[in-house]
């Protein structure tokens, strides 16, 4: 059935719409279903995603056509669609009217993902009126937070250093502790792996304190604040509080230094409200772990990395990984530096829409995913700034020297590229940042061609040998 003539409004502007404030607006990639006419499909794929359904029903009245979800624009020959959603249609909370992402997800990306007659659709780009902005938690913590703590300036506070326990899996209490502080020694901030909880092999009310008793010992030895992220996700809302209210407990004097992860992509937007509206002291580390099902760019259907984060940001985030933008291990490109823009900026022009987040507080871009020391530098350079959380896992366990080592070479690296300094000259006066080469020969060969003769006096003799 064609409901064109009632789901379609080709003569609405997008200036028009944006201007009334009375709409959240969505940009799609969509495809029919051969032979299906573009228009009649959009109409139908808008229906589905509000009042409508099928065929005319008996129960549809005035009021309820006044709240349709419009197609507004389309170009078959880009696959362009695009459709506002009336502010009214979302669902609001009975305890405080504010809005929920559960219901933006229902409606935007719901049903219509399924439907007969839609090959694929994918939202890549959705504009929030300010109205509906101020509806929405947004972080209650950032990361200048976590610079005031680590003593550095709350604004551009640059670079904190972090990592992943590794192996992800495997380890019992004590060598969990053990490799928290060797990393404590020369960095700041240690996340839990997204699979890491409560293991029976690594009890978290056994893990808990002794990472603890590792932290405070890395502290008075470096005489430096340090950070840890504790993964309290949980199917059960209130196992997430349990989970919460003991790591706080655990830490005591030091809770402040607790940042809470949540596998915010499997669990949901649920445990993201959960973290964020009892725990509202902590930073809120959003882990998007199983995202490229519905992100990747060979994913036709669901939603991009950048809409994503920006979901994450109106949750209540306070940090969300932002991938490595082509300089890691996962899936990305240069140009994916708009994901971590359109977080950290309180003004952005996203692939189709300009947003306003009227000083929602950031959410802070995570960085991880096979970064060394070696990477950071060409990362930097196209972010344009450094003022990211990294966790480089094997970047740091994987330094030859120790942990420590390792996460003194990612400060080493930051601050090579701040000075603009020549990788190679900066390797010659920085020792750890120099057996970064050794400890990560392939990227070195890849990165910084030559970089064997030119560091052959400032390096071990082993690395040539093996060369040779």
């Amino acid at each position: 059935m064609d409901q064109s003539n009632r789901y379609a409004a080709l003569n609405l502007t997008e200036q028009e719409l944006i201007k009334g404030g009375k709409h959240i607006l969505c940009a799609y990639k969509m495809k029919p279903k051969g032979g299906m006419d573009y228009l009649a499909a959009a109409a139908h794929f808008a229906a589905e995603s509000s009042t409508g359904t099928n065929v005319d029903v008996s129960t549809t009245d005035d009021f309820t056509r006044g709240v349709d979800a419009l197609v507004y624009l389309i170009d078959e020959a880009t696959s362009e669609m695009r459709i506002a959603y009336p502010l009214d249609l979302f669902d609001r909370n009975i305890t405080d009217g504010r809005m929920m992402l559960v219901s933006f997800l229902t409606l935007v990306i719901g049903n219509n993902q399924g439907m007969g007659d839609i090959d694929h659709a994918k939202l890549y780009d959705f504009y929030v009126p300010p109205k509906a902005i101020q509806l929405f938690d947004g972080p209650s913590k950032d990361i200048s937070d976590l610079w005031r703590i680590l003593g550095r300036p709350v604004q551009d506070g640059g670079f904190i250093t972090g990592t992943i326990i590794k192996p992800k899996l495997g380890l019992r209490p004590e060598p969990f502790a053990r490799a928290a502080y060797q990393f404590w020694l020369g960095g700041d901030f240690i996340k839990n792996d997204e699979p890491q909880g409560n293991q029976v092999f690594s009890p978290m009310k056994q893990t808990i304190p002794l990472v603890y008793d590792a932290m405070k010992r890395a502290m008075d030895e470096t005489g430096q604040a340090k950070l840890f992220s504790a993964n309290i996700t949980a199917d059960d809302h209130y196992e997430m509080l349990a989970r919460g209210d003991y790591v706080l407990s655990a830490f005591g004097p030091d809770a402040d230094k607790v940042a809470f992860l949540v596998d915010g992509y499997v669990g949901g937007p649920g445990t993201i409200t959960t973290a964020r509206r009892n725990f509202p002291n902590q930073f809120l580390h959003y882990h998007r772990a199983g995202h490229g099902a519905v992100t990747s760019p060979s994913a036709k259907r669901g939603y991009t990395a950048y809409v994503l984060a920006k979901m994450a940001r109106l949750q209540g985030a306070s940090g969300i990984h932002v991938g490595t933008m082509g300089h890691g291990k996962m899936e990305g490109e240069a140009d994916d530096r708009g994901i971590a823009y359109i977080i950290e900026r309180d003004s952005y022009q996203g692939p189709v829409y300009h947003q306003e987040w009227l000083g929602m507080k950031p959410t802070a871009p995570i960085v991880s995913g096979g970064m060394n020391a070696l990477r950071l530098p060409g990362f930097f350079e196209n972010l344009g700034h450094g003022n990211v959380i990294n966790t480089a896992g094997g970047g740091s366990y994987g330094h030859l020297d120790s942990p420590a080592a390792g996460a003194i070479s990612l400060r080493q690296a930051y601050e090579c590229w701040k000075a603009r300094a020549d990788p190679i000259e900066w390797a010659k006066e920085h020792r750890e940042f120099a057996r970064a080469f050794e400890s990560f020969p392939q990227d070195a060969d890849r990165l910084y061609p030559g970089w064997r003769d030119k560091l052959r006096d400032y390096l071990s003799v082993n690395v040539f040998e093996q060369a040779a």
